[in-house]
This record gives C-alpha cells, structure tokens and sequence, in this order.
C-alpha cells in the first residue's frame, strides 16, 4: 500500500501543473482581460492601459506564467486584482463553506441513494422499483442549475419555506440560520448524486443477490429484509468507496454552479467572480487547490478501498 501511495504522489505535481498549465492558456485565449471588465465609463483607454501595466498584463503570457508559478514555489498565490487581497486569503475564507456544502451534499448522496437502492432491490421490477428507477433516471439527467432555479422558485418564492440565497440572513448568524440556508443547495447536490448511487448500488444489489451463498440464504428461509441488510449489503457495499471518488469532480463541477445561483460564499462562487473579471491570480490559485483536492480526495477513496477489501491490498 505504501508503494501506491508513493506513485500516486508522485504524479501530483505533474498532474496539477498540467490542470493550471491548461487553465492558463484558456484565461490568456480569452479576449480582453481584468481593466477591460471595470465597469467606469469614466476610464479612458490611456487610464486602461495603466491598469494593465500596473497589474502585469502588459507583459508576453509566458512571463507572465513563470512569474507566478516561481511565486507559488515559494507558497504565494499572489493578489487577487478584484478583491484586493493576497489570494491565499480569499481561498481560505472561501474553503469552509464549500466543504459544509460538499459534505453535507455527500451526507445526502450516500444516505438517500442506499435507502433508495434497498427500497427498490427488496423486491426487483415491481411497482416501487419501477419508481425509484424512473425518479432516478429522471434526476441524474437534470441539470443543477435548472433544479436549482425550480428549487427557488417553488419552495422560496411560491411556498417561502426556504431563503433563495447567501449563507446566513442579515442580523443572524446562528446554527437554525445556517441550517435553513444550506437545505437548498445541498439539496440540489445531493439528489442528483443520489440518483446515480441510487442506480449503481441496485444493480450491485441484485447481482449479489443471484450469487449462489445468497441463493443458499434464501432457501435457508431467511425473512427478505434481513437477506438485504445483513447478507447483500455489506459486500455491495464495497463500490461505494470508488463512488466516493468519484463524486468529488461532481461535487467541485456542480458546487461552481449551485453556489453561484444561491450566492453561497465558497469556492464556486470565488471562481466564479473570478473568471467574469479575468482576475488571473485567483483563477489559478483555485484551479490549484481545487486539482489538489481532487487528487488527494481519489488518493483516499483508494486507500480506504483496499482498507475494507484485503483482496486489494494483496493486489498491489
């Protein structure tokens, strides 16, 4: 296990300064840049240029590139042209919020998804298998800013059960407050990664239950519940490990997009502003920390695979 460990490491570093590398190119193919996005009439192109030549757009994109990747050797990200601040500074006070949001998200994937595949494996193709696999199907298909947006306009506008935006309201900042503000986008996270683990973890279900040991169980008269949970469960439940892994490019793709239609004060947000004002600096520091997490967030769901399945680890 350690020998992977080392060699999944070992492509980090490359990994991620190919994801920023490519980043870079995308931001500078793009046309104008951050004096172009400052909304003033009042500047003149002379005042533009300075601006450009203040901040460093002035010069060749290579230079501009090998100047702040030889920063970030030395653990700065830079400043961020819209707010003003060390980036590093932004990113942390933006990470909190996105990895509630995530977790949370994560929480209601695992949790829904295997009350969903229980509830449909207990008795395959009948009337609630039909269901929770047309509501799956449906949800998995369904773009999140267009649930988010049917989310707010149902249950914030018309039923005004929940608020429509930002992490807390004005004047309040306490746990019920946090609570009611994070149920909509977690929501909106959550079901449509239920959907896909929900699916997943049936077909793993019905196939262990066609297993001979299972078939076995059965004809030993055991109640079809406890068939479920005690004998089919737990080895079905080895693959949910990799989903884990592979939810976290879902949950950093789909956080950019729910946390800019609910303002929620994270990562996706951050990036977000940052892309519509060509803020270079904090374009790539969150490409950064967002590559590193991913990585080290599959790393983990390896690792905690070949933990619960020894046959893994014999493996490697």
């Amino acid at each position: 296990m350690r020998g992977m460990v080392l060699r999944r490491l070992a492509t980090l570093v490359p990994l991620v300064l190919l994801v920023v590398t490519l980043t870079f190119v995308v931001v500078q193919a793009a046309p104008g840049s951050y004096a172009d996005t400052i909304d003033n009439p009042r500047l003149s192109p002379e005042t533009r240029e300075l601006i450009r030549a203040r901040y460093g757009l002035d010069r060749p994109p290579l230079e501009q590139y090998l100047s702040w990747l030889g920063a970030v050797l030395t653990g700065d990200l830079g400043v961020s042209f819209l707010y003003k601040e060390p980036v590093s500074r932004v990113l942390m006070r933006a990470l909190p919020p996105t990895l509630l949001l995530a977790g949370t998200a994560l929480l209601l994937d695992l949790v829904l998804g295997l009350a969903l595949a229980l509830a449909a494996a207990r008795r395959p193709f009948g009337w609630a298998d039909r269901i929770i696999t047309l509501l799956s199907l449906g949800l998995y298909g369904i773009p999140s800013f267009w649930l988010a947006g049917i989310f707010i306009l149902v249950f914030s506008l018309v039923l005004g059960w929940f608020p429509a935006s930002h992490m807390h309201s004005v004047g309040a900042d306490g746990l019920f407050d946090l609570l009611h503000h994070l149920a909509l986008p977690a929501l909106c996270l959550g079901l449509v990664g239920a959907a896909g683990t929900a699916r997943y973890l049936r077909s793993t279900l019905l196939d262990v239950r066609a297993s001979r040991w299972m078939l076995a169980a059965r004809a030993r008269g055991l109640p079809r519940w406890r068939l479920l949970l005690v004998h089919a469960l737990r080895p079905a439940l080895l693959p949910v490990v990799t989903l884990l892994g592979l939810s976290l490019p879902i949950l950093v793709s789909g956080s950019v997009v729910i946390e800019t239609v609910f303002s929620w004060p994270g990562m996706g947000l951050v990036a977000y502003n940052a892309a519509r004002a060509r803020d270079i600096p904090l374009i790539l520091g969150a490409t950064l920390v967002g590559a590193i997490a991913v990585i080290l967030g599959n790393l983990a769901a390896d690792l905690l695979y070949a933990v619960v399945d020894p046959r893994v680890r014999r493996a490697r």
